[in-house]
């Protein structure tokens, strides 16, 4: 990975990405990449020693490694061709005399009001850049199947000279890729025990409440910092040399204790349907020797309603439904996943390339026609996953997510629960491609259009296009 990288076609980050789209499965795809953004500290060593544990300074010595991931002009560009609104993709912000400031005016973000911020000292927060950038939409969206958790990104360009934030600490895991000119660094290790993996992001911190930094550093173009939720960080440019970085984000709310947010309601309501000791009453005294103002007397009928709790609590464990809350987690990381990106063949070989079109006066190739020998597969392998509800079998999948976050609600599928062994077949296929007669439904009727439906939506891609125009 040391080295310049050659320039044009495969250099940068958009030769890397073409790459991995020779990489049959997704799930490699996410794990090279992940291996090149960590390099050349192997992912391993990464997950043994720095995350969720310790920051991790990569000097490269190679300024074009991100080249092509996103730019200066790639951020004019936006502002330019794009809807960029103050406050919702924007923000100006500034720093000084440990003041923290945000200067957004209302309305659209336009090059020459944004431009002038920028000269007279602000910093520009480009929020969620995959919007504006296919790059970086591309970038994320692979790897997000590989952290199994949200994939976020935001961009900050700073003016030579100046800071444009305060100290603070973050509720993600942050990988900060230094694009153009460097940046000085502070870092420091979490306070209290409290603010060890904290669930929600710091206020503005001010300089007296911090102590000395466990690490500084100038970033330079492509070098990487990462640092675990919690650890206080703040960065300043030098005065000789504007600074770009994106700052690459994920696991929010992906912890232990949020899988059990939803697990135990569940098993407790679970314990109350099927145990009848749940739903036995509470003792007619207990009010008089429980409470807090009872909490120092010794008494057996104490001893007894506390071993009565713990009892019921442990046998909860029995109730816990822990896949389906699993499957629940499932469902909303998939709704907040980034829509994946098609290679070349892969449009060729799905409905996004299917040639159906107005042609002398009418509709040409129009019908999909899958028949029991179409091989078929799984574009990826983190679009689906089987969900049972109340309401029935649902199939939620990302094809047809927004780059905007949440911009679409969870899309699903209701399926008939016969087919529940064709979609586990079609996972545990993946990557490879199975015929459509091959798939464990009652009829090859049933076998033809489940695959039709899948195909429709994105979800499924054909070994051959099926019409060559």
């Amino acid at each position: 990975p040391g080295g310049p990288r050659p320039a044009g076609e495969d250099g940068g980050v958009v030769g890397l990405l073409r790459r991995l789209g020779r990489l049959e499965d997704s799930r490699q795809r996410g794990a090279e990449l992940f291996r090149w953004l960590v390099s050349p500290v192997s992912p391993g060593e990464f997950l043994g020693r720095h995350w969720e544990r310790a920051p991790l300074l990569v000097r490269r010595g190679d300024p074009g490694y991100y080249a092509g991931l996103f730019s200066t002009a790639d951020f004019d560009a936006a502002l330019r061709g794009s809807q960029v609104d103050f406050g919702t993709h924007l923000d100006v912000t500034s720093y000084a005399d440990g003041v923290r400031e945000t200067h957004n005016p209302s309305g659209r973000a336009l090059p020459a009001v944004v431009w002038d911020f920028y000269q007279n000292g602000c910093s520009l927060r480009l929020l969620s850049p995959q919007t504006f950038s296919p790059t970086v939409w591309h970038f994320l969206s692979i790897l997000q199947e590989h952290f199994g958790s949200m994939a976020g990104a935001n961009t900050y360009l700073t003016p030579p000279g100046t800071q444009g934030f305060a100290p603070h600490y973050d509720d993600i895991e942050a990988f900060v890729l230094q694009l153009e000119g460097k940046k000085h660094w502070r870092v420091y290790s979490p306070r209290t025990g409290a603010e060890v993996l904290p669930q929600f992001s710091s206020a503005n911190l001010t300089q007296a409440e911090l102590g000395e930094p466990m690490l500084e550093t100038v970033l330079e173009a492509g070098d990487l910092l990462y640092f675990p939720r919690g650890f206080i960080h703040q960065g300043d440019c030098l005065p000789d040399a504007h600074s770009l970085h994106i700052t690459v984000s994920s696991y929010q709310r992906n912890t232990w204790g949020d899988l059990l947010e939803k697990l135990l309601p569940a098993a407790l309501q679970m314990a109350l349907e099927e145990d009848v000791e749940y739903r036995q009453g509470l003792p007619m005294d207990y009010l008089r020797y429980m409470g807090v103002a009872n909490s120092d007397s010794a008494d057996a009928r104490r001893t007894a309603f506390m071993e009565k709790v713990q009892s019921l609590i442990k046998k909860l464990i029995r109730y816990a439904p822990i896949d389906a809350a699993v499957d629940q987690r499932a469902k909303s990381f998939l709704h907040d996943c980034l829509p994946p990106v098609l290679t070349q063949s892969e449009k060729a070989q799905s409905v996004y390339g299917f040639p159906a079109r107005w042609q002398d006066g009418g509709p040409r190739d129009v019908d999909i026609l899958i028949t029991k020998d179409t091989e078929v597969r799984l574009l990826r392998h983190g679009i689906i996953r089987l969900c049972n509800e109340e309401a029935g079998v649902m199939l939620y999948y990302t094809t047809e997510n927004s780059r905007v976050y949440h911009k679409e609600e969870p899309k699903f599928l209701e399926i008939d629960p016969e087919y529940t062994d064709s979609i586990e077949f079609l996972l545990s296929s993946y990557p490879n491609h199975v015929s459509v007669d091959s798939l464990p439904c009652e009829t090859l009727e049933d076998k033809i259009s489940l695959a039709t439906l899948l195909f429709e939506k994105g979800i499924l891609t054909t070994k051959k296009p099926l019409l060559q125009v």
